[in-house]
């Protein structure tokens, strides 16, 4: 893993979680071909693996969002900003973990919404009573606007 170019994400946390979710899996798996307990008992090993990886991560052995510093790709390194929370990171927000929030620079900033004009009180009354005044009306059974006469 040393030798590789990229940033691949390999850590403590992921590989941990995937091998928990592997056995859930296989056990899952079982339990479809026909014995039953294996349903629910793969189930839990899912879910167990993914707060495993969850905890892992919170705890320091799994990565923030995105790219690294190449001296933090090796597995066995620690992630030393996962006690304040990763910005952008769902389980770091679901912990309640905050983390820094990445500026957005004024050019993409979404300005503020100005309010919609407003509309007259007249204006509404007038529709109010126009719409009273068509309500009382009534429109013939047989309606020759939709072709077709009793």
């Amino acid at each position: 893993m040393g030798g590789h170019q990229f940033d691949e994400g390999h850590t403590i946390a992921g590989w941990s979680g995937v091998a928990v979710a592997t056995v859930g899996c296989a056990v899952l798996g079982v339990g479809v071909c026909g014995w039953r307990p294996g349903l629910w008992l793969g189930a839990g090993v899912v879910v167990v693996a993914a707060l495993l990886t969850w905890g892992l991560h919170l705890a320091g052995w799994g990565k923030p969002p995105g790219p690294r510093p190449k001296d933090q790709w090796g597995v066995r390194v620690r992630d030393a900003g996962a006690r304040a929370g990763h910005a952008g990171c769902l389980g770091c927000r679901v912990a309640g973990r905050r983390g820094a929030r990445a500026s957005v620079p004024r050019a993409l900033a979404v300005p503020a919404a100005t309010p919609a004009p407003s509309v007259p009180a007249s204006t509404v009354a007038s529709v109010a009573s126009v719409s009273s005044a068509s309500a009382g009306s009534s429109v013939p059974s047989g309606s020759a606007e939709f072709g077709r006469t009793e």
